[in-house]
């Protein structure tokens, strides 16, 4: 058995607090719990709905593929549908930018379909898009990329909460949580 003193431990502390920096990551994960009660929140409102009354719909929450199918038999009900979902996931407090309602309507005999997928992490393109927006502050914090994610990191911690301030009123067209916040 190996005794180390108690100076020991507290220099191996202090080098660990000296040469660590304070930082955390930027991702953007959508919450599945919070988009499910959206989802049925959803659900319940629509079946309670005149306009909808004997109209087909279908809401099917995929969470393992992050995908949400939504099935009806017009556009113009499916654009209801997609209005009723967004307002009920903000009231959830989950950022709408984590539906991606770009793709396609697709047709299915008498039925339409909108396959939505729901954002798991930062692509490349988007990770390389922030890390230039937080090197054009001008701050003293280093922005790297890390698979789906952006790791900050600065001297300062009033650098990094600089950083989180700008990243959340900047324009980007994908919702960002800021975790992992170490000092």
């Amino acid at each position: 058995m190996i005794l180390i003193s108690p100076a020991v431990v507290f220099l191996l502390t202090l080098r660990q607090k000296i040469f660590t920096m304070p930082s955390f990551d930027i991702v953007s994960r959508a919450d599945l719990q919070l988009i499910d009660n959206a989802v049925n929140i959803t659900r319940k409102e629509i079946a309670n709905r005149f306009d909808f009354k004997d109209v087909p719909v279908e809401l099917d929450l995929r969470k393992k593929e992050h995908l949400l199918v939504i099935t009806t038999e017009s556009e113009m009900k499916l654009n209801q549908i997609i209005d009723v979902l967004l307002s009920r996931t903000m009231r959830q407090g989950v950022d709408v930018k984590m539906y991606h309602l770009s793709k396609p309507v697709e047709p299915t005999g008498k039925l339409i379909r909108k396959t939505i997928p729901i954002r798991n992490g930062l692509s490349q393109e988007e990770a390389k898009k922030l890390v230039k927006y937080i090197k054009e502050l001008g701050l003293k914090v280093q922005a790297s990329v890390m698979d789906d994610m952006v790791r900050v990191s600065g001297k300062k911690i009033d650098d990094l909460q600089t950083v989180i301030q700008h990243c959340k009123k900047a324009p980007f067209d994908f919702a960002l949580q800021f975790v992992n916040m170490k000092s």
